[in-house]
């Protein structure tokens, strides 16, 4: 009955707009609005009246849907008569070190790492729990972002990574000396590298203003450079004093762009342990659309290019790699360490997989945004201990995929994947990225 009144009352207005959209010129049309949309795309209509509403610089969270990295178009191997694929996926190991020639290298369990994403900037305290939780149930790392350490965030996590920040909101020796490795924190992808960014007072509660060790009505600026670095050498510096001071690993974070091998030119004067390469897909919670959309360079590009770099210059053992930057699926993990990478860095995806079934807590009324940023509206529904479990199924679910293709192709742990190990249709990427172009036949192999 209910179904049948609903379609009475709808009746007329279909009618109206049916005949409307059939019988009007386009300037009158209700259609003319599809048409628009696939000439201006939604994206670009949304941002245009999002603009005029506020006449300010946008937010967009989650970062870029422009995808460049062409991860579809390169494949693993697997072996099944010649050579005969690993017995059993018990046998594939998992286990990474970042930062091996440090004092006190950073062992983890398995190759992918929770990024920074910071308390304040950017999640909610709850969420950041989530997250270090979650990541202390498989054995992996949680990082603090451009923030600060929290007992909160320490106390749920097994390995926390630290980021010396340029907002200068974590450079005291009493929250160095907590972590488990210090990033320094250079430039980020989705914010195509190093530019200024404002949280305003108003934005900014009791808890997080006394971890920044702000003053009431302060704002809190992340700068384009670090607070007191005025040239490169100060960079360089800076990292080799950090060295000195503390046995972790200590690690620097750049965003991927053309001029990545001068970047790396820096990067070798340093004593550094550890490069974190951050393509422009990276998410973020609040960079502009522009400088997601339009600035850097993809993540595949920048990680393959690192790792040319580092092997022809004889740096390759000096540093551990990390890759970051849209990177969503065992897929992109795997085909990031057979490229070169240590281990990856993921973000938004985590973030969603900690939600899960939370997100109903917040829909249709709102997006699940306003359950993990800091400006959310429903922080405080999130359940830590559920996030935490979604997020530690969705690493082992990736974990034993990830196993499984190992074990196609015929290797005994993860960090054993290589180039060797790819292959793909694509003739240009195939010169770019140094691996076996699958319209040639393989000619080397005899069997004996």
């Amino acid at each position: 009955m209910l179904n049948w009144a609903l379609l009475k009352l709808l009746d007329p207005f279909s009618d109206d707009i049916v005949k409307k959209m059939f019988t009007e010129d386009f300037p009158d049309n209700p259609y003319v609005m599809v048409t628009a949309s696939q000439k201006l795309t939604p994206k670009a209509i949304v941002e245009a009246m999002l603009r005029a509403e506020s006449g300010k610089v946008l937010k967009l969270p989650y970062g870029s849907p422009v995808v460049l990295s062409p991860w579809n178009k390169i494949l693993l191997s697997p072996k099944q008569l010649f050579q005969l694929p690993t017995p059993s996926t018990s046998n594939v190991d998992s286990a990474t070190i970042i930062g091996p020639n440090a004092k006190k290298p950073l062992k983890l369990d398995i190759p992918i790492m929770i990024t920074g994403m910071s308390y304040g900037g950017s999640l909610s305290l709850k969420m950041k729990m989530a997250l270090a939780k979650g990541a202390a149930m498989v054995g992996t790392s949680t990082n603090t972002g451009e923030s600060a350490v929290t007992h909160e965030v320490r106390d749920n996590a097994k390995y926390l990574i630290g980021q010396y920040n340029r907002g200068g909101l974590q450079t005291s020796p009493e929250l160095l000396g907590q972590l488990d490795a210090i990033e320094v924190q250079l430039g980020q992808g989705a914010w195509g590298g190093a530019v200024e960014s404002t949280m305003e007072s108003e934005n900014i509660g009791t808890h997080l203003r006394k971890i920044w060790h702000i003053k009431d009505g302060q704002d809190c600026t992340i700068y384009s450079r670090m607070p007191g670095v005025t040239s490169t050498q100060d960079i360089i510096d800076l990292v080799n004093n950090l060295k000195e001071q503390y046995d972790v690993p200590v690690g620097i974070k750049i965003a991927g762009t053309d001029y990545i091998e001068y970047e790396l030119e820096v990067i070798a004067k340093t004593n550094a342990d550890y490069i974190v390469v951050d393509g422009s897909e990276g998410g973020t919670a609040v960079a502009p659309p522009t400088l997601e959309d339009n600035v850097g360079l993809p993540t595949l590009h920048s990680l393959v290019r690192t790792i040319n770099w580092l092997e022809e210059n004889n740096e390759r053992d000096r540093f551990s790699v990390i890759a970051a930057g849209g990177l969503t699926t065992p897929g992109h993990f795997l085909k990031a360490i057979a490229l070169g990478a240590d281990a990856v860095y993921i973000g938004s995806i985590a973030v969603f997989a900690a939600i899960q079934c939370e997100a109903i807590k917040t829909l249709p009324e709102a997006p699940p945004t306003q359950l993990s940023l800091y400006i959310g509206k429903y922080t405080d529904r999130l359940n830590v201990d559920k996030a935490a479990r979604n997020l530690a199924n969705f690493l082992k679910s990736c974990l034993e995929e990830m196993k499984l293709a190992v074990q196609a192709v015929g290797k005994y742990s993860i960090k054993e994947l290589s180039k060797e190990d790819l292959v793909t249709v694509d003739k240009e990427l195939a010169e770019f990225m140094g691996i076996r172009y699958a319209v040639k036949p393989r000619r080397e192999h005899v069997l004996s």
